[in-house]
């Protein structure tokens, strides 16, 4: 099965929670590839890639972070994977 990729932006309190942290983390569980940022507007973008179900799981745990973050929305789009990513990093 081909790798899939989605690109994210989250939404609300996800700045200074750990959210990079726990997207690391996460992301490693799940043996996907890609980053995680913080964006100078407040938001924090996830570029993975991966099989498609753990994608869908990271994704699932987008919506709501680490426990002190508040998600208020996250923008996903799916497309296919690159393989361009060795691991899943911080930037």
């Amino acid at each position: 099965m081909e790798p899939k990729r989605i690109e994210a932006t989250i939404y609300g309190r996800v700045q200074g929670v750990a959210f990079r942290h726990y997207t690391l983390l996460e992301a490693n569980s799940l043996h996907v590839t890609g980053w995680v940022a913080n964006r100078v507007n407040g938001t924090v973008r996830v570029v993975a890639e991966g099989p498609e179900a753990a994608l869908k799981q990271l994704a699932a745990w987008l919506n709501h972070g680490p426990s002190a973050a508040y998600v208020e929305r996250v923008d996903l789009n799916w497309m296919d994977g690159t393989g361009e990513f060795g691991r899943f990093e911080i930037r």
